[in-house]
């Protein structure tokens, strides 16, 4: 009986270590594992060939979708005699763009890699409410045009000649990439936009210092933008959204360069979102992006337009002549976070948060964003003129909305599905065994201990008291 007791004894405390054992091994897993993790995307993230960031970035991708929106006006003959515009929202017109690699690739010695973006559009009937051969009764984009940049003298006597008025009807595909104009030519809200490039870029790989991938170092050949004359806002900051460096902090925001509204910007952190199984951070544009210099002090050096934005005191637009060379204006749909004031110059405008916000959606470890939504509005301005017969009877100066967009593109199930056997495959297998391991080991040692426990209560009854 001794020599089983014996053995029992041993047989727990052998089980009670090897439960702290695997315990413990649990337990230094944790960072081991999160060690290999990191170093995996690190090598995996940076943008050289052969890793899962290169393969990704270098090839079109999940395709992305340009919606557009139009206003149709209503009530054209009125607006001529000072009425308010009246608008109809139209659409959306979806096209397929971005759909083409990089081209140009070129590494360079200093770890860094330039390419283009070729641009493309292609109609998707599947995707649009109307065919691009509708037509939109729209402002006549020559007649806004001549009326900001000329002499209003030298500007009526064009409009008269080419027997132009403020208005126009034309099809959805002339207005969005270019008519023949009997004033200026070619025209169009994104003409020239097929067959173009935007770029060169120039970004650093990440190779010596995987916090720098993705960043733009350069832009056409230039660090820093020569737009808006000041160092502030002519900066170049961040990436320009596809990707971010990887280990996202949601208390930092991220920053990326768009071409399209030729400055930087900055997004922050609002929740935590379910992507098809994959966790993702959504960042949003805040509502500071265009506010007024008199709420947001740094976009003071954005403000371009004293007349119209009454000296810098209108929120929610943004003068982008000095980098299209047209007179156009740049805001959220709806003039979503815009002034009163711009509203009250148009009729039929419903700005809505939920459905006009521009957001990212990004995996925090890799950095790659996997979702996202740009929304922005084309604008044009007219108003009232003494030299201008057409515009005699206008009564204040408008910001005309022409037309929104809503630039978007989502993680399909195939890549959705790759990512999560590649890169969370393993890493939910380490954190299972890590876990199995503090379990098991924990559950083992405290039955081993529980059991020596009872076997030392049975041995202690067992022995005879003295005097008995």
């Amino acid at each position: 009986m001794a020599c089983s007791s014996c053995s029992t004894r041993c047989g727990l405390i052998a089980g009670s270590v090897a439960g702290a054992v695997a315990c413990l091994l649990g337990i230094i897993l944790i960072p081991v594992g999160n060690t290999v993790i990191k170093d995996t995307v690190k090598t995996e993230a940076v943008l050289v060939e052969g890793t899962t960031a290169y393969e990704n970035w270098v090839s079109a991708g999940v395709a992305v979708y340009r919606q557009f929106w139009f206003f149709d006006v209503l009530n054209p003959d009125d607006v001529i005699n000072g009425n308010i515009p009246q608008l109809q929202q139209k659409g959306p017109y979806t096209y397929k763009t971005r759909y083409l690699p990089k081209e140009n690739i070129t590494f360079n010695d200093n770890h860094t890699v330039s390419f283009v973006l070729p641009a493309e559009a292609v109609f998707e009937p599947s995707m649009s409410e109307g065919s691009e051969e509708e037509v939109i009764t729209s402002l006549n984009l020559a007649v806004a045009g001549v009326f900001s940049l000329l002499d209003h003298g030298l500007a009526n006597m064009l409009i008269n000649l080419s027997k132009s008025s403020l208005f126009q009807r034309r099809t959805v595909r002339e207005l969005l990439w270019g008519y023949n104009d009997p004033m200026l030519g070619t025209v169009g809200v994104f003409y020239p936009y097929n067959n173009t490039h935007d770029g060169p870029y120039n970004v650093f790989t990440g190779k010596d210092d995987i916090s720098k991938v993705s960043i733009i170092d350069n832009w056409r050949s230039k660090p820093t933008l020569s737009f808006w004359n000041d160092p502030y806002c002519d900066m170049i900051n961040g990436t320009d959204g596809a990707s971010f460096p990887p280990f996202l902090d949601k208390k930092k925001p991220l920053s990326f360069f768009s071409s399209e509204i030729c400055r930087s910007v900055v997004a922050n952190y609002e929740s935590d979102m379910d992507l098809k199984g994959i966790t993702v951070y959504r960042y949003m544009l805040p509502a500071s992006t265009f506010a007024s210099p008199t709420l947001n002090a740094d976009n003071k050096c954005f403000c371009t337009n004293d007349e119209y934005t009454k000296n810098c005191s209108l929120a929610g637009v943004l003068d982008v002549k000095s980098c299209t060379g047209f007179p156009v204006f740049i805001s959220l749909p709806h003039f979503l976070h815009g002034s009163p004031e711009m509203l009250d110059t148009v009729n039929g405008l419903n700005p809505d948060p939920e459905e006009h916000s521009t957001y990212l959606d990004v995996e925090p470890i890799t950095g790659f964003t996997l979702r996202f939504a740009k929304r922005l509005q084309v604008n044009m301005m007219y108003g009232p003129s003494k030299q201008i017969t057409i515009l005699n009877k206008v009564k204040e100066n408008t910001l005309f909305p022409i037309v929104w967009l809503n630039e978007t593109a989502s993680l399909d199930d195939e890549t959705a599905n790759r990512i999560k056997s590649e890169l969370f495959g393993p890493m939910d297998i380490l954190k299972a065994v890590q876990i199995t391991l503090i379990v098991v080991g924990i559950v083992v040692f405290v039955g081993c201990m529980i059991g020596i426990c009872v076997e030392e209560i049975r041995k202690r009854s067992n022995v005879p008291h003295k005097g008995t």
